[in-house]
């Protein structure tokens, strides 16, 4: 049921892809003309340029959210939209950035909730100015509550339930599951699902995600003490290179499993060198999060009747990596 959950998520968020590009008073015709305006980085729409804002709580030079961007940069680029992009890993000061839009009476709001009840406040004073908030990535169980139209993104607890069917068919009996960011309700999330639906043992290991070094020595570490550990799940793509050195040095046979997709996890599937990997589709989550909000503001649209629009999860292995390495190298999966 959570797998047939998901890939309905999926479908409605293709769908209006395909509605978008093909509905029209003109049939096909139109529908073209607009794809090629978008491909030129040409508006394919004649509504007012809104402006639009995406605060995210990603830290510097985080590859998943440079996907996210360049999908919303996209959509904004089809729309008419003036798009700007803030971010920062402390949640007071992502709440100031939302504060900021909120002053600067932007026309629509994307904001990620991460550690939700710091961005509360901030998401209900721009709901009070009548900006229009969608949440998009983390936060699916509060944004309805909070009074965003919309949430987009994974359920980050069946995210983690399909990581734990995935090592029950590859008979792992112990796993490590890597948090990088403590506090972020998502990976606690991602981590109990996987527990919950795996039959074998789960152990999570906090680190200092912004320093990889410590991130590598602590599992390098935990590998080295317990030698039954025959799985790493890291939260993270850019996080899963670094299990692997780690793995190394310790000269442990784990397998390395891993959250999210960049041209390097692709690779490193194809090769062998990871297990599989969970796509949440990020260049999706920018795209229809700005898309959404543009459809609001034109047709009084909404998507998903109060419940999150999902994205994810999809299993990649070695057999799927290899037909999606050139969307990862263009930076859109």
């Amino acid at each position: 049921m959570a797998r047939f959950r998901t890939w309905v998520g999926i479908a409605v968020a293709g769908a209006l892809s395909v509605t978008l590009a093909g509905c029209s008073s003109t049939g096909g015709k139109r529908a073209e003309d607009a794809r090629n305006a978008a491909a030129q980085g040409r508006a394919a729409v004649n509504t007012p340029r809104w402006t639009f804002a995406m605060i995210t709580h990603s830290g510097d030079g985080d590859t998943f959210w440079d996907i996210v961007q360049s999908g919303a940069e996209q959509a904004a680029r089809k729309d008419n939209i003036h798009f700007l992009y803030s971010h920062d890993d402390e949640a007071q000061q992502q709440a100031q950035l939302v504060d900021a839009a909120v002053d600067k009476k932007v026309d629509g709001i994307i904001v990620t909730l991460a550690k939700p009840d710091a961005l509360k406040a901030a998401v209900a004073r721009a709901e009070k100015a009548g900006i229009p908030v969608i949440t998009v990535n983390s936060g699916s169980a509060e944004s309805k509550a909070f009074g965003a139209l919309a949430h987009i993104g994974q359920d980050e607890t069946i995210a983690g339930q399909a990581v734990g069917d995935e090592l029950n068919r590859r008979g792992k009996k112990k796993a490590l599951c890597v948090l990088h960011e403590q506090g972020n309700v998502g990976h606690e999330q991602r981590c109990a699902g996987v527990a919950e639906n795996f039959s074998g043992t789960v152990e999570n290991l906090y680190v200092n995600g912004t320093n990889m070094p410590d991130v590598q020595s602590s599992i390098e570490a935990k590998l080295q003490a317990d030698r039954s550990i025959d799985a790493v799940v890291t939260l993270g793509a850019p996080y899963a290179d670094t299990a692997v050195k780690a793995r190394t040095d310790a000269g442990s046979e784990a397998e390395v499993d891993t959250f999210d997709l960049n041209a390097k996890v692709a690779a490193e599937l194809e090769n062998g060198t990871l297990g599989f990997a969970v796509d949440q589709q990020p260049y999706l989550q920018g795209y229809q999060a700005v898309d959404l909000l543009w459809l609001y503001k034109y047709n009084g649209d909404v998507l998903g009747g109060g419940r999150p629009v999902l994205t994810g999860p999809q299993i990649i292995t070695k057999d799927q990596a290899g037909a999606l390495a050139k969307y990862t190298e263009r930076g859109t999966r």
